[in-house]
This record gives structure tokens, sequence and C-alpha cells, in this order.
């Protein structure tokens, strides 16, 4: 599968490209933002790897363009700004995963490969259609449209596989070790808070469509979806 990776850093670029190509992945480099958007439009890739502090362009700017072009493509954030902000930030212009440096290759491959899978995995065809509908959110998940009150709501990716799970689990508590291995295929802790913020991201683009919260946080435990008037 071909990966293009843009990264400004001359180590960390040489540190991921040779572990990517060991693990049998055929790498395109680009150290700044302009030359890797321009190789994005020219040629096909099954994932993008996009550091956000690059020279001459952001990375969130590259990721707007690159999603002009093409909606699908996988596309993992590398950042040093781990705050929640700076993450949701990322994840507005289109990414569907990040990964906060420094990091161990180890991470990096598992979500790539996850990421992979999971595009591919959305590629295959259904014999039937599979429509989930809780309170007033339906999801199609032959289509991957999903609407609230009616209205399409975009999500990416990952934010579609997360909302699909709690379709799945409506009224049943989720762990975030659980949301972890379903949604990201992880089975252990990454000591990042990713559950938290793509859940919290979630819930802003849901609350644009509907007056009910609907995802709700359970202490000490993880969320649940459901109808209630509690806040949390």
């Amino acid at each position: 599968m071909k990966i293009l990776l843009v990264e400004d850093d001359f180590q960390v670029c040489s540190f991921i490209n040779k572990g990517l190509t060991e693990n049998g992945f055929e790498v395109s480099v680009a150290m700044t933002g302009d030359t890797g958007l321009q190789i994005a439009k020219q040629s096909n890739f099954d994932l993008i790897i996009l550091d956000i502090m690059l020279p001459d362009m952001s990375g969130l700017d590259v990721c707007q363009q690159v999603r002009k072009i093409n909606s699908q493509i996988p596309i993992l954030f590398l950042t040093a700004l781990g705050s929640a902000e700076n993450i949701v930030l990322g994840l507005e212009t289109g990414a569907d995963d990040y990964l906060v440096k420094p990091f161990k290759f180890i991470e990096l491959i598992a979500r790539v490969k996850t990421l992979l899978r999971r595009a591919d995995n959305h590629g295959l065809p259904k014999a039937n259609e599979e429509l989930y509908v809780f309170s007033d959110i339906e999801i199609n998940d032959q289509s991957k449209i999903v609407k609230r009150n009616g209205q399409n709501i975009s999500l990416t990716s990952t934010e579609y596989r997360l909302l699909l799970m709690f379709m799945k689990n409506a009224t049943k508590v989720l762990s975030r070790t659980s949301i972890l291995d379903e949604v990201w295929g992880i089975t252990f802790d990454m000591g990042t808070n990713v559950v938290d913020v793509y859940v919290n991201y979630l819930r802003k683009k849901l609350d644009k469509y509907g007056t009910a919260k609907l995802i709700h946080t359970v202490i000490g435990m993880g969320y649940v979806l459901k109808e209630s008037n509690e806040n949390s």
C-alpha cells in the first residue's frame, strides 16, 4: 500500500520512512506542505501521514485542501501540540486520527494498520441495507449517511465508527477501553485522552441538529447513548 508522509523534521521523517518501508509499505516523502499537497493531487495514496507544524503552510491547511479532492483517504496527524483544543482543531479539518509526538513506532504502525483496515472494510459491498435508529438519529450503514432530525451530518470515518458503536450499543455503558478496541483496534492503554476528545467533538456535531443531549458521561465508567435530560 502507498503512504504519503509529509514531515519537515529530517530525523522523524527518516525514522518513519524506514519503519514503514520495512513493514512493506511504499512511502513517498514531502518535507513541505505545498510539496505534499501537489504530490497528493498527482498520485493516489492509501493513507496520508501529515505533520501539523510545517515550514510553509499548516498541516491543517493541507488537510483541508486534500479533503476537497478526496473525502475518503485516511489522514493521520502528527502533532507536538497535545492539548484537547489543538487536537479538536485538527479533527475539524477532516483528519481521522492523531498521534502526539514523541511516539513509539509500534503505536504509529498500529494506528496506520487500523486506519487502512477500516478504510478497506468501508469499501466492501453489503447485500442488505443496514439502518440504525435511536431517538432522532439515523444511520444508513450502506450509504454511510448520518442524519439527525432529517438533516445530514458530516462525520469523519473515525467519528462515524464511534457513533455507530454507540448506536449498536444504545443504553449500554461503554468503557474507554472497549471504545479504543472497537473504534481504533487498539487493546492497550495509550495514555492519551483520544476517546474523550472524539466523544466531545462528536457531541458538538450532533448537538447542532438537536436539542436533547444523547451521549452522556458515566463518571468513572465511560459513556452511554441514552435519552435523558440530565447534564453529563
